[in-house]
Formats: C-alpha cells, sequence, structure tokens
C-alpha cells in the first residue's frame, strides 16, 4: 500500500502539489489525471524520489519513503516520458545493462531476459539496436527493463505518449497482463480513455490539488452517465443527464444542433477543472 500524506511540492513561491492525501491500494491500477501543470508528473518523480518533498511524507507498506530507505525504493520502478536508454543497445544488451546494475547473477538476467522479451512480444527482436525500433518497441523494451528487478510497484509517467493507436491498445494489453500479477501500477496519462479502460481508481487533480477521488464508473454516474452535445452561438455546449429518458426529451427539444452520447472519463474532468485535457 501507497499513501501519500500531505504531500506538497514548492518551487520559490509557486506550489507544484499542494498538500495532497491519498492511499493506492495493493495491487491496485491508480490513475493521475489532470491537465498541463497540474503536478502529476511531480507526484510520480516523489515518488520515486527524484523529487523531494517541500512537506509531507510518502509510506509504501507503513514505512516511510526517502533516498536512504533502500528496502523501499527497490520495490519500485519507474517508466518516464523520455527514451533513457543507450541507442547503440540491442534489447538484450539494454536488459543486461540493467541486471548488472542491480547486481543480478548473469545466468538470471538472460533467463528473465527472454521470459519478458517473449512475454511483451519483443522476442524476434531481441537483437535489434534501441535507434532501429519503433516507438512503441522502445516503450514495451522500458517496461521489460522495469520488470526484470521484479519489483512490486510500477510508475508510469505518460508511457503511450506518442504512440499510434494500435501501439497504444498493445500497451494496454500488456499493462493488464502486469498488474493481474497483483503489480500495484501508478499511471499518469493525458489520454483518458486510457484511464477509462485501465484503472480501478482515478484521482483527478488540477493546481496540485486534488478534486475528485473514486472508479470511473462512479465518477461518470455522479455526473450523468448521458451526455447531449448542443452547438450554439457559444460553441459546443454539453448537458448530462441521470436517465436516457430525460436526455432524450431534451435532445428532442433541441433540434438539429444536438446528439446523444454516453457520458466519458474526459466530461468528469471538463466539468470539474473547466478546461479540457
Amino acid at each position: 500500500m501507497i499513501e501519500l500524506r500531505d504531500l506538497t511540492k514548492k518551487y520559490g513561491g509557486f506550489t507544484a502539489v499542494d498538500h495532497l492525501d491519498l492511499t493506492i491500494r495493493t495491487g491496485e491500477f491508480f490513475g493521475l489525471l489532470g491537465p498541463n501543470g497540474a503536478g502529476k508528473t511531480t507526484t510520480i518523480s516523489m515518488m520515486s524520489t527524484v523529487l523531494l518533498p517541500t512537506e509531507g511524507e510518502i509510506h509504501i507498506d507503513g514505512c516511510r519513503l526517502d533516498r536512504k530507505a533502500s528496502a523501499q525504493k527497490r520495490k519500485l520502478s519507474v517508466i518516464t516520458q523520455e527514451y533513457s536508454m543507450r541507442q547503440d543497445m540491442n534489447m538484450e544488451e539494454v536488459m543486461e545493462y540493467q541486471g548488472r546494475l542491480y547486481r543480478i547473477p548473469r545466468k538470471t538476467i538472460r533467463e528473465k531476459t527472454s521470459e519478458l522479451l517473449e512475454f511483451a512480444g519483443l522476442a524476434e527482436y531481441r537483437k535489434r539496436t534501441v535507434r532501429h525500433l519503433s516507438g512503441g518497441m522502445k516503450r514495451k523494451l522500458m517496461i521489460c527493463r522495469a520488470l526484470l528487478i521484479e519489483p512490486e510497484i510500477l510508475l508510469l509517467d505518460e508511457p503511450t505518449a506518442g504512440m499510434d493507436a494500435l501501439s497504444r491498445r498493445q500497451m494496454w494489453n500488456l499493462l493488464r497482463r502486469v498488474n493481474q500479477e497483483n503489480m500495484t501500477i501508478v499511471l499518469t496519462t493525458h489520454y483518458i480513455d486510457e484511464a477509462q479502460a485501465l484503472c480501478d481508481r482515478v484521482a483527478l487533480i488540477n493546481k496540485g490539488r486534488l478534486q475528485k477521488l473514486d472508479t470511473p464508473e462512479s465518477l461518470i454516474r455522479e455526473l450523468g452517465a448521458f451526455a447531449v452535445d448542443e452547438t450554439g452561438e457559444d460553441g459546443l455546449v454539453s448537458k448530462y443527464f441521470h436517465n436516457r429518458e430525460e436526455a432524450i426529451g431534451y435532445l428532442a427539444a433541441a433540434g438539429n444542433q444536438a446528439s446523444l452520447r454516453a457520458t466519458t472519463l474526459e466530461d468528469v474532468f471538463v466539468v470539474c477543472a473547466g478546461r479540457k485535457l
């Protein structure tokens, strides 16, 4: 279990994360959502100890996390937005380098490399250098590298950024399989359909503060499961309804400039934050 207690990060007079309290359950697929500058990456960076909190604490399984807490840090593996791999290494070399950093025996590295590359559908490309991999293949390799050390918690900062639709869906399937092994996953993403499809619960953050915390389904039900989009002088305006009959009644009166659809998690955030992601 991960606990963020009054977590705060300030840069001079700017507060990036503002007294954030969260509890993430063991084995949970948890999403951090928000617009640019909301504090998502800063929160992930504090959870990985890349940044230190200005105030507050992070606890993993009841023990405080800091840069000296090696036992707690070893439970974590982080995948950043950037491709942090040498371009002249092939997949096997990337995995071996990671394993040797963590003093894993070479035989174990070789065995786990084969297992993980097969798991991710990358086995046939094991000798291909990083510079010749597609964006999706690089992301998958980063996950394999992170899993090599057998972490209990996987921190993902926009893992599908820049990927095409097919590669994103392949990544979703891979992350689901990882999560089914009872690994806790914390995900930040700008793709709200991604969070809606993958996450057990999501935290909606804006200006460093927690605004909503619940399952995607509950947040959508709270707003209203049915949405009517109406185009008028002020542009597109959406109205939300808890039952279909009310939505259809409003739609009938609105005329040709309106349409009915299912409410999404992005609608929830637009209402909360007052702007699109």
